[in-house]
This record gives structure tokens, C-alpha cells and sequence, in this order.
């Protein structure tokens, strides 16, 4: 127990060091296409004029599964926002889509090879990781850890 602790505690301080690379306000502006599982595109470019909640998650991460249905939930209420989930793990897209059913989300979802995660996008040093792309296309929030609506809301509310 002791040596988890010590591994979760290990994670969270490198995820403060790397927090620079994507630190709040950054004007990185990343680029992402992956084909859903649905089998459409999704391309980061395109969604310019709107804000972007960028999902890292996976089917055995009790807090992404948690926080799936209040994430649809805020997308869905805010006409502005729009998501892309991206399941970070190596599974069959046929079980991802099981899943899915069970746990459905009313964005887009994308597999992302963990041993080849996007260029743009630092590799998660813990899942959920969730970043906010601004309308303007540059990462305006990066959160380690379950989100909520309200913490959404304080970076979309924020700018406006």
C-alpha cells in the first residue's frame, strides 16, 4: 500500500513539472485529427470559434467513467463547446464500443495508441486528463484528475 501511495504521490509531482509545457494561458495551439470510432474525423482545426474539451480516459478509470455523463451534459448545454473523448488504452475498437453502449456520451470518441499518443498532446501522466482548447485554438486549462461542470465552467464562463 505503502509503495502505491509513494507511485500516485511520484505521479502527481511530475505531473506539476511537465505543467509548464501546457501551463494555464499557453499560446501552444495543438493540432489533432483522429478518425472516431464511429468511423467520422475529427479535426481540432476545424472546431476554430468554439471551445474544445479534450478527454484522455479509459473503460478501467473509475473517475472518466464517473465524469462521462457530466461531461455530455455540459457539451450538451453549452452550444460553444464541443468534445472529443479519447479512449487511452489498448483495446479491440469492437470493445470500446460495448462499452459505449453501456456508458454512452453524446461526443465523439477516438482510440489513441498509449505507445503513440498525439504529437500535440503530452501523453497523460494520469487518466482523466482533460484539456481546454479555447476558440482561438490554444490550450487554456489542463486538468490532471476527475473535472466537474463547474470546473469547465470557470475556464469557458471566464473568457467570456
Amino acid at each position: 500500500m505503502k509503495r502505491l501511495s509513494l507511485l500516485m504521490l511520484l505521479g502527481l509531482l511530475l505531473a506539476g513539472l511537465t505543467a509548464g509545457a501546457y501551463a494555464d494561458g499557453a499560446k501552444k495551439t495543438p493540432e489533432l485529427k483522429v478518425a472516431t470510432l464511429a468511423g467520422t474525423s475529427f479535426d481540432l482545426a476545424a472546431q476554430r470559434g468554439k471551445w474544445v474539451v479534450v478527454n484522455y480516459w479509459a473503460t478501467w478509470c473509475r473517475p472518466c467513467i464517473h465524469e462521462m455523463p457530466a461531461l455530455s451534459k455540459f457539451v450538451d448545454s453549452h452550444a460553444d463547446v464541443v468534445a472529443i473523448g479519447l479512449a487511452y488504452q489498448d483495446a479491440d475498437p469492437a470493445e470500446l464500443k460495448a462499452f459505449l453502449a453501456k456508458h454512452p456520451v453524446s461526443y465523439p470518441i477516438a482510440k489513441v495508441d498509449p505507445a503513440n499518443p498525439p504529437a500535440a498532446f503530452a501523453a497523460p501522466l494520469g487518466l482523466p486528463t482533460t484539456y481546454v482548447i479555447a476558440p482561438d485554438g490554444t490550450v487554456a486549462k489542463r486538468f490532471v484528475g476527475p473535472i466537474t461542470p463547474a470546473d469547465l465552467e470557470k475556464v469557458v464562463g471566464a473568457a467570456k
